[in-house]
């Protein structure tokens, strides 16, 4: 009996380094959306003890612009988890790096920057749509 049918089929060194990134990026991206949601929350209590009147207060649109950017970074970050799910996902099944339009392998060093990408650089320079 071979150690690949013992434990389960083995991932070759390359995927699992791979996969290993993603787990830790996913890791990374996890802690700064905590941290973003505790601030957004903070920002949120520290304007209920005030009557803040956004449009009249010399503080309220700054703290407007401050509760906007915070949710936009967060969303962000929602949204970058979500990718890197889906990433993990095509690890899996053997479609990771590879261009989702060409068809063509996404150059490594694409991946090393981007390891969410879903397409080359070539493809990935038509709509912004397609930029992941």
């Amino acid at each position: 009996m071979t150690e690949d049918t013992r434990d389960g089929p083995s991932v070759p060194p390359e995927r699992e380094v791979v996969r290993q990134r993603l787990l830790a990026e996913h890791a990374d991206t996890s802690e700064r959306m905590a941290a973003l949601s505790r601030d957004f929350e903070a920002i949120v209590e520290a304007n209920a003890l005030v009557a803040v009147d956004d449009e009249h207060d010399p503080e309220g649109s700054s703290t407007a612009f401050e509760r906007a950017h915070v949710a936009a970074l967060l969303a962000q970050a929602r949204e970058h988890l979500a990718e890197l799910d889906l990433a993990v996902e095509r690890l899996a099944s053997g479609d990771y790096g590879r261009c989702e339009v060409c068809g063509e392998r996404i150059p490594a060093a694409r991946l090393e920057v981007r390891p969410a990408a879903t397409t080359c650089v070539g493809c990935a320079g038509g709509s912004a749509e397609r930029r992941r």
